[in-house]
């Protein structure tokens, strides 16, 4: 497996595409060979292609625009394939949001979309949040998605945050879902004495060597750092305390 950073986690440097080329080089000189894009400006997939390759950067997986996927899934793949990227993803979905009844809409809006994207050689990755872990006659929205969907047309960004927030235990998701988590979203969980809160890794509670070990056996191969709120501290910094830790744990 390898770490790599959620861009996200720095979204409000990369708004620009100059800030987003500094930003890029920033989290590469931290050590970071792999990113997620999201939550950027627009690019054009050349000059991303170019940027990635001036910093020794890989992109793993991106989470783009989901009316785009479900219109234009082959356009949206030959765009990734020019900075080499298999993985697109998809973020927040509202109509999901706590809503089982909403699951059939979903897999009539994205089903050949998935397909037409494994044709095209990439594939459909769903980010999860607290909400999918709502129950319906005892089944979650997750497990409702997986069930719906070949392995190898739509895959899980398993968020190992979100996964504990909701009351599961994100190394159990990581084997329940095992061969369709190629890449999973790793941050820590610390307690401010009233809440949960969202940490870089080691700086929190969360049984991150038992969430590592499930994810190497459901063959994850990129674990990336996500911190949507850093706290006020620099989302930067943040990054790079979660890069040697996972360092430490052997991911590089």
């Amino acid at each position: 497996m390898k770490s790599g950073a959620q861009l996200y986690t720095v979204r409000e440097f990369t708004q620009t595409l100059e800030d987003f080329s500094e930003t890029l080089k920033k989290v590469a000189d931290m050590g970071y060979t792999t990113v997620q894009v999201s939550g950027t400006c627009a690019y054009d997939p050349e000059w991303l292609k170019g940027e990635l390759d001036k910093n020794g950067l890989v992109c793993a997986i991106t989470h783009s625009d989901l009316m785009r996927i479900a219109r234009e899934p082959q356009q949206v793949a030959a765009e990734h394939a020019v900075f080499g990227c298999r993985y697109i993803g998809m973020g927040f979905l509202g109509d999901l949001y706590g809503n089982p009844a909403a699951v059939p809409a979903f897999i009539e809006r994205y089903a050949e979309p998935a397909k037409v994207l494994k044709r095209a050689g990439a594939k459909l990755m769903y980010h999860n949040h607290g909400y999918e872990f709502m129950k319906a006659n005892g089944v979650t929205l997750l497990q409702r998605l997986a069930n719906a969907f070949p392995a190898d047309e739509l895959g899980f960004t398993l968020d190992s945050y979100w996964v504990q927030y909701a009351g599961g235990d994100p190394a159990q998701w990581a084997e329940i879902l095992s061969g369709r988590v190629d890449c999973v979203h790793i941050k820590d969980m610390k307690f401010d004495g009233t809440k949960p809160q969202m940490a870089y890794i080691g700086e929190g509670n969360m049984n991150i060597d038992g969430f590592l070990t499930a994810c190497q056996r459901a063959g994850t191969q990129y674990v990336l750092v996500e911190q949507d709120d850093c706290q006020d501290r620099d989302p930067f910094w943040c990054l790079k305390q979660s890069y040697d830790c996972l360092k430490a744990h052997g991911l590089e």
